[in-house]
């Protein structure tokens, strides 16, 4: 993969650069002293397992059509959001400031501390838990690591099970985090320390 150089150029405030912008209303303030050294990995597809269908976008703007599909009344109303959304072809989306507070992790507690909503980046993967991801989708969220990593103190990055074991499965066995912590060349320490036996990387 190619590694952008110009520590520069990813950023505009907390927006990515290289992101497509929807802008989502589902968001607020982080705490005073919160420290922004955590990236929470998740996945989704809505209808679950249907992709490319703009519907993951809208539920973040708050502008989907809960009567679209029967699965949509199950969560409907629900207001979430995500700082970053990548496409299975690798498209990066954002729509949350990453220096603002968005609504991804829920009821979660990770390196000894509670609400990572507070002092976390969430990156949404367009898939379905358990099931593998694409290639692309790796190359796309190891560079937005790095870019992250050159404007806030990462130090952790783990999957919405690790944060909310029990409640949360996401993105699942189907992820491979050897493949992830190679193409970041991060030190392992930064990762779960348990991960389920991994598919072959991409």
């Amino acid at each position: 993969m190619t590694i952008w150089a110009d520590a520069a150029t990813p950023w505009e405030g907390g927006w990515h650069r290289r992101a497509r912008l929807q802008p989502s209303p589902n968001f607020g303030p982080r705490p005073t002293d919160a420290s922004i050294d955590l990236v929470v990995v998740h996945s989704i597809s809505l209808p679950p397992g249907h992709y490319g269908n703009g519907a993951v976008q809208q539920l973040f703007a708050n502008t989907l059509d809960w009567d679209a599909h029967p699965y949509f009344q199950s969560i409907r109303g629900l207001k979430v959001s995500s700082h970053f959304f990548i496409e299975r072809s690798g498209a990066l989306w954002q729509f949350v400031d990453c220096d603002q507070r968005a609504w991804h992790a829920g009821q979660s507690c990770y390196r000894g501390r509670s609400q990572c909503n507070d002092d976390s980046i969430g990156i949404e993967l367009e898939g379905l838990e358990g099931l593998t991801f694409e290639a692309a989708q790796y190359e796309a969220l190891a560079q937005l690591c790095i870019d992250i990593g050159k404007r806030y103190p990462v130090a952790h990055v783990a999957g919405h099970e690790h944060i909310a074991p029990g409640r949360k499965r996401d993105p699942g066995e189907g992820f491979d985090w050897t493949h992830l912590q190679r193409l970041l060349d991060w030190p392992r320490a930064r990762f779960p320390a348990e991960t389920s036996k991994k598919p072959d990387a991409p």
